[in-house]
């Protein structure tokens, strides 16, 4: 996790369940999901969504060490009832913001001996920002709603 969000992680939260038809967790990402590829955001499936979520947000980030972390995706709002998420896709209704480099969508990872993690949150009520809202205010918003969560985590770019 990242910045704020980071103090999610330290509570005891539901676990959701998170994987991918695409990769594996401790697996490579596919190199059509980094910026070697043209696919998008690989496909992702989550469940034990907790009855009380009201909105799902998932973010992308690699925590390197030396650089410290970045974020590649963050989308928010998607209605609680879904439970995946299709490659290259944005559910209706969903709302992406600003990723570390400051544009809005997936930014494809590059670095291919870097951990890409991609967590699911399911949170108590909407994050309700715009599109393209700033990173700091979207992950803060994400920490403070999250009442559960899950991650997969590809282990280098293929």
């Amino acid at each position: 996790m990242v910045g704020n969000a980071a103090s999610a992680e330290r509570l005891q939260l539901e676990p959701l369940s998170v994987t991918s038809p695409a990769l594996r967790d401790g697996g490579a990402l596919p190199s059509d999901y980094s910026c070697k590829g043209s696919a998008g955001n690989p496909p992702l499936r989550w469940s034990r969504v907790p009855d009380a979520a009201r909105s799902v947000a998932i973010v992308a980030d690699n925590n390197n060490s030396r650089t410290g972390a970045e974020v590649h995706w963050v989308v928010f709002d998607i209605d609680h009832r879904t439970n995946e998420l299709a490659e290259g896709t944005v559910p209706v209704g969903a709302v992406e913001g600003s990723t570390t480099n400051g544009k809005v969508g997936y930014t494809p990872p590059c670095r291919a001996q870097e951990n890409y993690r991609f967590t699911v949150y399911a949170l108590k009520e909407k994050v309700d920002l715009g599109k393209g809202a700033p990173l700091s205010e979207t992950l803060k918003s994400i920490a403070d709603k999250t009442i559960a969560w899950g991650r997969l985590t590809a282990t280098h770019i293929e």
